[in-house]
């Protein structure tokens, strides 16, 4: 009895001990992980669905990669949210609006290149500013680009009735091949 009580009362000067050195950087990306990952349940689910309970566990869901970045809680997290919009699409109705599509798709890219930083930063890590400003500007470049080419092709899509799509699906594989083509050659300039 008295062993275990010694092995509580380490872990708790030892969680104690940790909790006082924690540096803002590391708090704050991990703060925008919880925030992002929550405002991307919250535009993924239908508003039918929420109710305290449901509330609560999205939140649980929310705060669960922020704490453990390193684990399998994000890819969870994606999942419980692309969960959602599949609920709120075929199970509600919800038509698909672009704007709802595109925000989700940001931030579900977001929350998973936030907890790819939170974990490379220690806790108690002393972090350059300019080091979180480019790793948010790389991100926020792909977002861009992803948009735009989005929007492109839904407005490509709605061309023509059956050649819209068509011509919609051949500019996705040449963007495809194009992209496959860019990382053989930066995999091969290594």
């Amino acid at each position: 009895m008295n062993d275990m009580l010694d092995a509580l009362n380490e872990r708790v000067r030892a969680v104690r001990y940790a909790a006082t050195r924690v540096s803002l950087a590391p708090l704050l990306v991990r703060l925008a992980i919880f925030v992002t990952v929550l405002v991307g349940l919250l535009l993924a689910y239908p508003a039918e669905v929420f109710a305290a309970r449901a509330l609560l566990a999205l939140t649980v869901v929310a705060v669960l990669p922020a704490v453990g970045p390193r684990r399998v809680w994000p890819t969870f997290a994606a999942l419980v949210t692309v969960g959602g919009w599949l609920l709120a699409t075929a199970g509600f109705g919800r038509p698909i609006a672009l704007w709802r599509l595109l925000a989700v798709a940001t931030l579900l890219y977001l929350a998973h290149t936030l907890c790819a930083l939170a974990a490379l930063l220690p806790f108690d890590g002393i972090v350059d500013p300019d080091l979180i400003v480019r790793w948010l500007t790389r991100a926020g470049g792909v977002v861009l680009a992803s948009a735009v080419l989005g929007i492109l092709l839904a407005q490509l899509g709605e061309v023509g009735a059956g050649r819209g799509f068509q011509a919609a699906t051949v500019a996705g594989l040449l963007v495809a091949v194009a992209l496959s083509v860019l990382l053989g050659w930066l995999l091969r300039r290594r």
